[in-house]
């Protein structure tokens, strides 16, 4: 990943309303800086190269690539904010983008698989598709062109880009990366959305096997492969191999568009619908595919031919500055597609505008990418789930979260704990005194936006282990602890009834249980477990699970890339084996069978 670095002799300190504090990247056309608005803000701006400022090609180059990117919906790539074509200084400044290109993800963490893979396919293919829609033909899509954003892929590097016409006209010229190219770009022939379909299958073989599809010792056999031989997709699962195998025909007229590979990865068949407003829906069912750990798997179907050049229909908003650099990346892994880990040596770029006050960070994840530091608010008290004792953190919920904030960017030492109360819960995370709350906090109306779950619990009864109760109606009669406030002991009273024996706490509930004077506690199970753990007799959860209380990560109220950020971060955490290891150190000497499968999602809004 680029270091920042800092301006040289000669670099601008201010470029229209940005004031300038590092170099991000250089490529052939021209600097890319990191740039400060007049709120704090930071934009990556991209200045023409002098050598090419007074180049009347060379400008309308520049301009060609800003109105391609003007013309392609904000989701999947990064909002334009300001641009001077006319000026002596040349620039384009757009939204600051978080995340690693990627082919750094790749060759830093190894192949992506599962629903990690699967979302890559859906985001890029609906970026693919909202590109085409805008009649624009990227030319050189490939692993770098991608950025791996806290809330899903955005595609960058509209240089070469082209746009179509009216008459659909196209070029023949060879411009791309070779690894990447369709044959059609190195043969001379039209070079139209289908060479960025191709492209796109290459790419997707690229992060599934970590090897480039059409890779060779020189750039005459990388060429040579890419007319003449099929790439190896033994390393991806059906039903994507096929996706990528109809994508990299060498004849462009029977690859599937864009649409059509967005719509067999949504498993809706392969033809898209006849409206714009259809199209739109597409795009956004592609979206919240994408951005979701749980994708619809696509049906296994025959290649399908290519029907024709999509519809086109109005661009979603504003969209990409173009870097020909690579993009901006911020030090951090990413997140939604569930491998985001190690923060690397790299140091983020500085957080604070130069002379300005700190920066007002625009959700939880950009703050976490850029500071490598997080705040939690807990619920405390709570044996084997959340225990503060001797100024140390313990317990289930205590690594959930140091795992998500690690997904996050941020190291076990960059993650600070609180305790905190039901009541205080809402208050935190709007005052900023809390980014997260994890905390036994089942999904609800509460004006917060949830990730997760995480984990879902159930109301059961914890018993010792060898009485003769199997199930809650073998308690009918006897007595069962009642903690104050505890709305279990309702629940529990619905299915059987019980004497109840009144307590202050679940201490006490777990002494009278350890003592013999009652028969049963009820409550949320994984709670009863953490409990049960630290007692020096065996106890069993009975496993009836009369209801499902499902543990959410809240965020404040509409930080819906957060939210994403965090579904992937705990999909990952289930697909590793974590949460499994979790529960056993956390759980493991209680009879207690706790869930092991993820949890659907709730969607983040």
């Amino acid at each position: 990943m680029p270091e920042l670095g800092p301006l040289g002799r000669g670099d601008p300190q201010q470029l229209g309303p940005f004031r300038l504090s590092g170099r991000i990247g250089e490529g052939g056309q021209g600097v890319v800086y990191l740039g400060w608005d007049a709120e704090g803000g930071r934009v990556a701006v991209k200045l023409l190269h002098v050598k090419f400022s007074g180049d009347v090609t060379a400008r309308s180059r520049f301009a060609r690539e800003l109105k391609a990117a003007e013309r392609v919906a904000s989701f999947c790539t990064a909002r334009v904010v300001d641009a001077d074509l006319d000026g002596d200084t040349p620039y384009i400044a757009s939204e600051y983008i978080e995340g690693r290109s990627l082919r750094e993800a790749v060759e830093d963490g190894g192949p992506l698989a599962g629903s990690a893979l699967e979302r890559l396919a859906v985001g890029t293919a609906t970026a693919l598709t909202a590109i085409h829609h805008a009649g624009i033909v990227h030319r050189d899509f490939k692993p770098d062109n991608v950025l791996m954003a806290a809330d899903g892929p955005r595609v960058v590097d509209f240089g070469i880009a082209r746009i179509l016409d009216s008459t659909g006209t196209i070029t023949s010229r060879a411009v791309g990366t070779p690894a990447y190219m369709a044959p059609e770009q190195i043969s001379g022939g039209e070079v139209g959305p289908p060479a960025d379909v191709f492209a796109w299958g290459s790419t997707l073989a690229f992060a599934a096997t970590g090897t480039v599809p059409f890779g060779g010792n020189s750039i005459a056999a990388v060429l040579n492969r890419v007319l003449n031989d099929d790439a190896d997709l033994t390393g991806l699962p059906e039903p994507l191999r096929g996706v990528v195998r109809a994508s990299l025909t060498k004849r462009p007229a029977e690859r599937p568009t864009a649409d059509e590979i967005l719509l067999r990865l949504l498993g809706r068949g392969s033809r898209p619908g006849g409206t714009a407003h259809a199209s739109t829906a597409l795009l956004t069912e592609g979206l919240e595919a994408a951005a979701s750990p749980t994708v619809t798997p696509a049906a296994p179907e025959a290649p399908v031919k290519r029907g024709g050049r999509g519809r086109r229909w109005a661009a979603v908003g504003a969209a990409l500055l173009v870097l020909s650099a690579g993009g901006a990346m911020a030090a951090w892994q990413w997140g939604p597609y569930g491998r985001a880990g190690t923060p690397t040596a790299t140091p983020a770029p500085e957080t604070t505008p130069p002379g300005g006050p700190p920066t007002e960070f625009a959700s939880v994840a950009d703050k976490a990418a850029a500071t490598r530091e997080i705040t939690i608010a807990m619920r405390d008290f709570v044996p084997g789930v959340a225990l503060h004792s001797q100024g140390v953190w313990r317990g289930f919920e205590v690594d959930v979260g140091t795992y998500i904030a690690k997904q996050l960017g941020v190291p076990a030492e960059g993650v600070t704990f609180r305790g905190s109360s039901r009541d205080e819960r809402i208050g935190l995370l709007n005052s900023g005194e809390a980014d997260l709350v994890i905390a036994t906090y089942s999904i609800n109306d509460d004006p917060v936006t949830f990730a997760g779950p995480y984990y879902t619990a159930h109301v059961d009864l914890l018993v010792r282990s060898g009485d003769p109760y199997e199930k809650p109606a073998d308690l009918a009669g006897r007595k069962m602890c009642s903690p104050a406030s505890n709305a279990s002991v309702g629940v529990v009273q619905d299915k059987v009834k019980v004497q109840l024996v009144p307590a202050d706490t679940y201490a006490d509930c777990m002494t009278m249980l350890h003592e013999g004077l009652v028969e049963a506690v009820p409550g949320d199970d994984l709670l009863l477990a953490g409990f049960a753990q630290r007692d020096n007799i065996r106890y069993k959860v009975l496993g009836a699970k009369l209801t499902d209380e499902r543990y959410g990560v809240a965020v404040k109220r509409g930080d819906v890339r957060t939210c994403r950020a965090i579904g992937g971060a705990i999909n990952q955490m289930y697909e590793d084996g974590t949460v499994a290891a979790l529960l056993k150190r956390h759980f493991g000497q209680v009879d207690f069978r706790p869930e092991l499968r993820m949890p659907n999602l709730t969607p983040c809004r």
